[in-house]
């Protein structure tokens, strides 16, 4: 067997990635937590660990004040997008939180040419539209009640096409080693200083995200939830994404993310009995806007010069 191509090899991650990312809207669903401590509890852990690790600082101290910069803003962004996805779970659940998330490509089919210097690609945005029907579809399949989780989901995989293309436009000047605790050191930080805003503003609740009354302690069944989630689906596949980057674009990469629903829907009705609060529609509208994923890397081989597409 011939060895494998860097692109091949990118593929594998990305593909081994979404498998235990797969987890993470489940676990989001277990921990009690609201979700600005749970992402919290998250980043603050998976930071940590990295900083006790001499190697981290010395892939840090390598790095330009403005990259250092750069990266600091992107883990806040981060921070975003996972509050808000956690967010999502906690207004609707974890299928509808997973489905939203692959809407990213509509966002990233305008965003990454932009921050990546790349020229615009129209069928890459045609594509991404053909997930609207399973939108409207996702939104009458569920609960008036759900309404609400399903926006934040949306500006979820808003701020996740960001920090994709963001971290496209610089991955290539940094190591993922740094790159993983610089951003997961900054949105924990980000995190705590929200929580010193909300508190001296007089904010006692946001729906979701952040009650005042909730302990920042996780119970014991949360700090197993929490570990694995930190770990398992969050330490590892962040560094190999960010190392399959190298040799995929952003959207590329995103539209293989989107793999996490199917996933993240297939566990939720085994784990979590999620069928019962969903209605068939529901189900439809999420094929046809993971069907986008099935669809764009055969488009993709079929136009000329598909192998340099994959790394723009």
């Amino acid at each position: 067997m011939p060895p494998l191509s860097n692109s091949g090899r990118a593929w594998l991650q990305i593909h081994f990635c979404v498998l235990l990312w797969g987890f993470t809207a489940i676990l989001g669903k277990l921990i009690t937590l609201e979700s600005a401590p749970l992402v919290l509890w998250r980043m603050g852990l998976v930071a940590t660990a990295l900083l006790l690790w001499p190697r981290a600082w010395r892939a840090m101290r390598e790095l330009s004040a403005g990259l250092l910069w750069s990266y600091i803003a992107i883990g806040c962004v981060v921070a975003l997008h996972w509050l808000t996805f956690y967010g999502a779970i906690k207004l609707a659940n974890a299928s509808v939180a997973a489905t939203c998330i692959a809407t990213v490509p509509i966002f990233l089919a305008l965003i990454e040419p932009r921050l990546t210097n790349r020229r615009f690609r129209w069928w890459e945005l045609a594509l991404g539209l053909l997930a609207v029907p399973g939108i409207a579809l996702l939104v009458g399949g569920t609960p008036d009640h759900m309404n609400m989780g399903i926006l934040v989901g949306i500006s979820s995989a808003a701020f996740a096409a960001l920090f994709a293309a963001l971290n496209k436009r610089l991955i290539m000047q940094a190591g993922a080693l740094a790159v993983t605790t610089i951003e997961m050191s900054s949105g924990a930080i980000f995190l705590v200083l929200l929580y010193v805003v909300l508190m001296l503003t007089g904010v006692s609740e946001v729906t979701g995200v952040f009650d005042a009354e909730q302990s920042l302690l996780p119970t014991l069944s949360d700090s197993m939830w929490l570990l694995i989630l930190a770990f398992g689906c969050t330490l590892l596949p962040f560094a190999l994404s960010l190392m399959a980057l190298r040799h995929l674009s952003a959207y590329a990469s995103a539209l293989a993310v989107n793999l996490e629903p199917v996933y993240a829907i297939i566990l939720a009705i085994i784990l979590l009995g999620e069928q019962a609060e969903l209605e068939p529609r529901f189900y439809l509208g999420a094929t046809l806007i993971i069907g986008v994923i099935l669809v764009y890397p055969r488009l993709l081989a079929q136009r000329p010069g598909a192998s340099s597409r994959s790394n723009p």
